[in-house]
């Protein structure tokens, strides 16, 4: 890491005079340097997310920890793909918490080969300065293996259609979503490799206003859901999502919807 307020003037014409006089300033500057061993972030992930059904990529992030006032993120390479400041009142008060995700264009506009180039495999440095001056400092590693997307995705018993602009099928309630366990990387996305999920994530929401989503975390061991009755009852058409999610981080997420006769 290589703050540029901390480098230092070789300049040899600088009288005994002057260099105190800029010790001083610099030590009373904003942030000042740490010789100590530096503080873990208590959270620091980086990972992709992919729609297997409208085809696009995003690379996200989530960060925590102490306050802090200054942070940056370096790729293998050690080259800077985001630096933040925050200035003002909120960079006395300080930052504990930041997440991102970055746009994701379909795959027309940026194939997944250009986007995995963009964002090379590897670890990528998280640093950062506490509002006391003292620096943090986590790796995260990005992968570019992605979980297979689940498959045999039925809404009660009904095989789900393959995007929420197709035949919809016309299930009663209970409505009981299901599909098959993932066990694979992706077949023609990213890096084939081992892969092992770490949960299932199942959204639900009304196609219509007022819009009401439902959400739920399942162990990898659970490849099905009831849907509320509370939701099912509120409308005829609903859309559901199911996110797969690998133990290295990354994401891959399909897109159906169904009425409800």
């Amino acid at each position: 890491m290589k703050w540029p307020n901390r480098q230092k003037s070789h300049n040899r014409k600088f009288t005994a005079l002057s260099i105190a006089l800029a010790a001083v300033v610099a030590a009373s500057a904003a942030p000042v340097a740490w010789a100590g061993p530096e503080i873990p972030f208590s959270e620091a992930q980086i990972f992709f997310e992919l729609n297997d059904t409208d085809g696009d990529l995003g690379i996200h992030s989530s960060i925590d920890g102490e306050p802090w006032q200054m942070l940056e993120i370096e790729d293998p390479s050690e080259r800077v793909i985001l630096d933040v400041m925050p200035s003002g009142r909120l960079a006395k008060q300080g930052m504990t918490q930041l997440f991102f995700e970055s746009a994701e264009p379909s795959f027309d506009e940026l194939p997944p080969a250009e986007f995995f180039k963009r964002f090379p495999a590897g670890r990528y440095e998280i640093s950062g300065i506490t509002l006391e001056g003292d620096e943090m400092e986590s790796t995260a590693v990005l992968s570019h293996v992605l979980p297979a997307p689940p498959g045999n995705v039925r809404v009660s018993g009904i095989a789900a259609a393959i995007n929420c602009d197709a035949a919809l099928p016309a299930v009663r309630k209970p409505v009981v979503i299901s599909w098959s366990a993932v066990t694979a990387s992706h077949p023609t996305i990213g890096k084939a490799g081992p892969l092992q999920v770490s949960r299932y994530q199942v959204f639900a929401e009304l196609r219509t206003a007022p819009f009401h989503k439902f959400s739920l975390d399942l162990p990898p061991n659970v490849t099905r859901f009831t849907v509320p009755a509370e939701l099912a009852d509120r409308a005829r058409d609903l859309k559901f999502e199911i996110q797969v999610r690998g133990v290295n981080g990354n994401q891959t997420a399909i897109e159906s919807c169904f009425t409800i006769r």
